[in-house]
């Protein structure tokens, strides 16, 4: 048991509930749910997010019954001392749809500058999702399940061809070639890892464990 204690500061609402914000360590909101003090020792004790459900009136613990747990890396709360920001390490999509995340229906409104489609860290998870759902696709247009066919040794081939490809691009100073060529190379390299069933998330991990050091292990170099 982990003993840890609980804020006193913390303001629980009529009902002796929290809101509580669930986030992946991407950055990426996974959902929203309550807990009260009790579930909330819950999580801190097991290292697994605990909650009360107001419609069944209980404690449930996440992925009890789909397996999609989320184990707690981070706990916080805000300035005002009544919101929860539980950061987490997701197995399997955090929506009970099958959705990576609760938060994925838009509002259709007009933002001006701000409704432009932006590209940032998340499309890798996008893309890790497509090539991992066409793997078993039998169709002879899907190139991802051609892949899959072919093997990690094929795979391999292919990032090392688009690899040279990039070094060229960067030798010749065209940065728009460069970057179609390391979208092919990073393409291949999430086809890469789901050859052999590695999660973007466990390579983000080894990244993030490497802040803080010089990178060198004793006797590289």
């Amino acid at each position: 048991m982990v003993e840890v204690d609980i804020p006193a500061e913390l303001k629980y609402d009529a009902q002796g509930l929290i809101p509580t914000v669930v986030q992946e360590l991407d950055g990426r909101v996974l959902m929203v749910a309550y807990m009260n003090a009790e579930s909330l020792s819950m999580t801190i004790e097991s290292g697994y997010t605990h909650f009360w459900s107001r419609s069944r009136q209980k404690f449930w613990k996440k992925g009890e019954t789909s397996g999609h747990t989320q184990r707690v890396r981070r706990l916080l709360y805000d300035c005002d001392s009544d919101c929860l920001l539980v950061q987490v390490e997701q197995t399997g999509p955090a929506c009970h749809t099958g959705e990576p995340t609760c938060f994925f229906q838009p509002v259709e409104a007009d933002f001006g500058e701000a409704a432009r489609p932006t590209a940032g860290p998340e499309v890798f998870d996008r893309l890790a999702a497509v090539i991992e759902d066409r793997k078993a696709d039998d169709r002879d247009d899907s190139y991802v399940a051609r892949l899959s066919r072919e093997g990690g040794s094929e795979i391999s081939r292919k990032m090392m061809e688009k690899a040279e490809e990039a070094t060229r691009a960067a030798h010749a100073k065209d940065p728009q070639a460069l970057a179609r060529e390391m979208a092919d190379l990073w393409f291949h390299t999430l086809a890469l890892l789901a050859d052999a069933g590695v999660e973007p998330k466990n390579v983000y991990g080894e990244l993030a464990s490497r802040f803080g050091s010089s990178g060198m292990k004793d006797g590289e170099g």
